[in-house]
């Protein structure tokens, strides 16, 4: 059982969530293990359509890793170590075969950034920021972070806020692509997430694990075959599922009518 997560179902969304507000959701080693523990798991279960990964509170979606426990990795092998538990965790996040969706209640700094980057989408309000700021600690990104920054933005832009450890506003992030949408005035963060997975929770969840599939391939830089290959597996997959030909049927019977 997670100690430092919430998991709750709620009908085919999970909701996942940090709760370490005390400690503004830094992710100590034992928080990242059990992020690998709960994405890892809830991977094979097939109700999933959506994730929403958030921390608990209003100030931090996770400020960075937690820099007390993480004193005590000191050597090259320890170093060596925490970065490849802590890949682990993101790469289960990364990995996890529907849409991840970061829903920042609050600032993501340093490794909360990363964290954040390897969701799919990441939502914020106004007064949510971002920043890779690993530099100001003498640090480079450590949990694969920077190479997802690199893929998520146009390189220079990318090496521009690792080497200047910019910390961006929600609509200074939204401007260049880093964050996919701010909450309108008005709108609660909730309210956000709401307005944008309800046509994720209308598609039939086959339908998002095939979507996801082909872009995770397109990520790990498969050929123009492979994608094609992997496309039309998902297509037949679906295509010949009892969801399609009542969707189908639906439509027909609708243009049926007088």
């Amino acid at each position: 059982m997670a100690e430092h997560l919430l998991v709750d179902a709620q009908g085919p969304l999970l909701r996942v969530t940090i709760h370490r507000p005390e400690k503004r959701n830094a992710l100590s080693r034992a928080v990242l293990n059990e992020l690998a523990e709960v994405f890892t798991e809830q991977a094979a279960a097939p109700q999933w359509k959506v994730v929403v990964l958030t921390g608990a509170g209003d100030k931090s979606f996770a400020a960075g890793g937690d820099l007390r426990d993480l004193a005590q990795v000191r050597s090259e092998e320890q170093a060596t170590a925490m970065s490849h538990e802590a890949r682990r965790a993101l790469e289960a996040v990364s990995r996890f075969p529907v849409p991840v969706i970061a829903a920042l209640n609050g600032d993501a700094i340093g490794g909360g950034a990363e964290l954040a980057v390897a969701c799919d989408f990441i939502l914020a309000p106004p007064t949510s920021r971002i920043g890779f700021i690993q530099g100001k600690l003498n640090i480079t990104t450590a949990w694969g972070g920077g190479a997802r920054l690199l893929n998520r933005l146009p390189a220079p832009l990318a090496l521009r806020l690792l080497t200047r450890s910019e910390l961006l506003d929600a609509h200074a992030a939204q401007r260049i692509g880093l964050i996919d949408q701010v909450a309108a005035d008005g709108q609660t963060l909730e309210q956000c997430v709401e307005q944008f997975t309800k046509p994720m929770l209308a598609q039939a969840p086959q339908v998002l694990r095939g979507f996801k599939a082909l872009a995770l391939s397109h990520a790990d830089g498969l050929s123009k075959a492979e994608l094609a290959e992997i496309e039309t597996r998902h297509l037949v997959a679906t295509w010949t599922h009892d969801d399609h030909w009542e969707a189908a049927d639906k439509i027909l019977n609708t243009r049926k009518s007088p």
